[in-house]
């Protein structure tokens, strides 16, 4: 029988429950806009990293919100796009980028899920904080959970992608049983689904305030508040 590896560590101390990401500020040593696209820009920088100058490319973005919407039967507000860089019309929940100056990020996703569900949300709540690919995007998306929801005052009228956007309401354990049946492949529909079942397994415990800081805050600066 083989031998367990042993308890994992962190620079040799059990990282346990203190598991977490550390914020990192190495020296930027130039830094420019190798590419400005329509939506987003990619960025090109040199850091000095154990000792010598590292240059790496990455998309340099506004970050996103997110928001899980479920009724009082816990059915999941999803919504159905098509999605051109994969070539398919996926599953997601409503969600938007951090691209008006000044919004915070929870009015932000009020906003979203009015526009993309004609909804909106007496109760919020911070479900989760992801980076969707830290190796080569700043990206940045916190997820809200809503909930006592209606419908709002007006519809909106949507363009583009969103002009043929199908909405459907499903039950929180068939949308975790989409995501570990390897149907549904969209990060922040997978994340949300997840983190509410496995939240909602400790009786919401996890569930920060609306309004709570955000470490990994978009523009790689830690929010302080």
């Amino acid at each position: 029988m083989a031998e367990p590896f042993g308890e994992p560590t962190v620079g040799g101390t059990p990282a346990g429950p203190s598991l977490a990401d550390e914020r990192a500020e190495p020296a930027v040593l130039a830094s420019e806009l190798a590419f400005e696209g329509r939506v987003w820009d990619i960025r090109r920088e040199t850091f000095e990293f154990a000792g010598a100058p590292v240059t790496r490319d990455f998309m340099d973005h506004p970050g996103a919100v997110g928001v899980l919407a479920l009724d009082r039967d816990d059915r999941a507000l999803l919504i159905r796009q098509y999605r051109h860089p994969v070539r398919l019309n996926d599953w997601e929940i409503p969600a938007g980028l951090l691209d008006v100056t000044g919004e915070d990020p929870l009015e932000a996703a009020k906003r979203e899920l009015a526009e993309e569900a004609d909804l909106e949300a007496a109760e919020w709540s911070v479900l989760a904080d992801i980076h969707t690919s830290p190796g080569g995007s700043d990206e940045a998306i916190r997820i809200y959970l809503a909930r006592e929801l209606r419908g709002t005052a007006e519809r909106f009228e949507r363009t583009e992608e969103e002009a043929e956007l199908v909405t459907a309401w499903i039950a929180l354990d068939d949308c975790v049983d989409a995501v570990l049946g390897r149907r549904v492949s969209n990060a922040p529909l997978t994340v949300a689904v997840l983190a509410a079942a496995a939240s909602r397994a400790r009786g919401w415990a996890s569930l920060a305030a609306a309004d709570a800081p955000w470490g990994s805050k978009p523009g790689r600066e830690a929010a302080g508040a």
